[in-house]
């Protein structure tokens, strides 16, 4: 389903998105697009596991320009663990996976990935 930010960001808030968006500047040789497992759900980012296993912390400085005026929202990437912009020109949410249901959803499906199937996962 596309999306735009505001959906998104109200999406992200209280669960974690499978999106898929193209990139702004992709390096030739890689695909257009990239594949990504994020949140902004403050909860589950700053529960134990969040902080452990998702290896989570909380920006220590806001962006020098406004990320929305670009239509970038700024997001948890799970697989990368880190802060990345997604590009919302061409966004779809995939899949939908609710705070209460996620990490079961992490421990059987991402979690056992090697590094070359979580590359292949993000379309890299």
């Amino acid at each position: 389903m596309k999306t735009n930010l505001a959906n998104l960001k109200t999406t992200l808030q209280g669960n974690v998105c499978e999106i898929l968006f193209e990139k702004r500047r992709p390096k030739p040789g890689d695909s257009s697009q990239r594949r990504m497992l994020c949140t902004l759900d403050q909860t589950l980012l700053n529960s134990v596991n969040g902080r452990t296993t998702l290896n989570y912390r909380p920006p220590t400085q806001a962006p020098k320009y406004n990320p929305e005026s670009k239509n970038l929202l700024p997001v948890w990437d799970i697989i990368m663990q880190d802060w990345r912009m997604v590009n919302l020109d061409n966004c779809q949410i995939l899949n939908t996976i609710a705070e209460n249901n996620f990490f079961e959803y992490f421990n059987e499906s991402i979690y056992p990935m090697s590094a070359d199937e979580k590359r292949a996962y993000m379309g890299t």
